[in-house]
């Protein structure tokens, strides 16, 4: 299996290398924005936004291939302006979308997700059908738009694509803005209210999130497309936010992971293909396409953090729980003994009763710890003592919960 591997990956050269600088900003740019949107709890907006921007993305490009064919501007001119075209529709729809969003919520007296649900259903079906009537007219490619191919990518000026020239810039652009507004974005996140007291118009700071995701998805369409960019502005930010709970560390993460993301897509999307397929009988299979790969790549890291994240993974969630209750159950122990020394002190009786297997195991772990002491090799509770550490101890948990409870 590594001999195929090594095969598969023995053909890396620059075109490889490019495509996974592109692909790798491109994940980062959608990554950025994508951690405000977790934290808002919004991911779905980002959702909408990958549908609802198409409509704006293909007005856009009918309106600048009609400016050319009407002789209003050159096609050297229109090629040169055609990303501001693209930008300019993608925003000015994200912007409406979240308007409209809250219109249908606030007229039709319905939940968010359900009025959000309404509006990118129905731009994403509109733009569809713009895709459908004009495609042949205009030169639209609709597996481009849909599903992005991150493997065209071509040289440009001094030698780097103009994908590749967009997706970064657009990357420098968005770590700049998150650096300059970072408290507002971070407060208007948190807390809305507070972000207004304080002077932040967090419904501001809300449309100029969901148009600077607009303007992000647009650049990434050439890289993943419209339908697996959400993958890239919700799963790096989403398993971030399991590894970490502070938010400059979330946003390192989340760069490292898209970038991860895209390094390992394309690599597995030239071996993986082959490794399986050639197994199952189909060896004229030997690649897939990136982004898809990514998507994948992607939802395996989140669901390696969903178990094994140091705090917030089921694992560690599981063995939390699990020490906690060994921790309250020797606390129950050592305050049996206690409570039984106290009688024994006051003249009391106290009859010795059996414990059982995992009162044994806890009776052990305390002696361990030179709590108690083991008088005699019998099994029975009345065999053990605590030592003037235990009692220390205990009577600090008894204090703790008396003043936790008469508080």
């Amino acid at each position: 299996m590594f001999t195929e591997i090594q095969h598969g990956l023995s053909a890396w050269g620059s075109f490889d290398t490019w495509i996974v600088i592109t692909a790798a900003l491109a994940a980062m740019a959608c990554a950025l924005p994508g951690v405000f949107l977790v934290l808002r709890q919004q991911s779905m907006m980002g959702d909408a936004l990958s549908h609802t921007v198409l409509p704006g993305i293909v007005l856009a490009f009918l309106m600048s291939y009609g400016l050319r064919n009407a002789e209003w501007i050159s096609p050297s001119t229109q090629l040169a302006t055609l990303p501001l075209f693209l930008f300019g529709g993608a925003v000015v729809l994200g912007v409406v979308s979240a308007m409209l969003t809250e219109f249908v919520q606030r007229l039709g007296h319905v939940e968010s997700s359900a009025a959000l649900g309404v509006v990118f259903t129905s731009l994403f079906a509109f733009g569809l059908l713009l895709i459908r009537l004009k495609a042949d007219s205009v030169h639209i490619d609709p597996d481009c738009v849909l599903y992005g191919n991150v493997e065209t990518v071509k040289l440009g000026v001094a030698g780097v694509p103009r994908a590749t020239a967009m997706v970064g810039s657009l990357l420098v652009v968005n770590l700049t803005l998150v650096l300059l507004f970072y408290k507002e974005l971070t407060i208007s996140a948190f807390d809305p209210s507070l972000a207004t007291t304080l002077g932040i118009r967090a419904r501001i700071m809300h449309y100029a999130l969901m148009a600077t995701t607009a303007a992000t998805l647009v650049a990434a369409f050439e890289s993943v497309g419209s339908i697996l960019v959400i993958t890239m502005l919700v799963a790096p930010a989403a398993t971030a936010s399991l590894l970490t709970d502070r938010l400059p560390i979330r946003l390192l993460v989340t760069l490292a992971i898209a970038f991860i993301t895209a390094l390992v897509g394309h690599a597995m999307a030239l071996t993986l293909p082959a490794l399986v397929f050639s197994r199952l009988g189909f060896p004229e299979i030997k690649d897939a396409s990136t982004a898809g790969m990514m998507a994948v790549v992607a939802g395996m890291l989140f669901i390696l953090a969903m178990f094994f994240a140091p705090r917030h993974g089921m694992i560690s969630k599981g063995l939390g729980q699990t020490r906690l209750a060994f921790r309250l159950a020797c606390h129950d122990q050592l305050r049996a003994l206690y409570q039984a020394e106290r009688k024994t002190s006051l003249g009391a009786t106290v009859e010795a009763t059996a414990w059982t297997k995992t009162q044994g195991f806890i009776l052990h772990y305390l002696a361990t710890w030179s709590l108690i002491l083991s008088q005699q090799i019998a099994r029975t509770a009345k065999g053990h003592k605590l030592t003037s550490r235990g009692k220390r101890a205990i009577e600090q948990i008894i204090t703790n919960v008396s003043d936790d409870t008469s508080t």
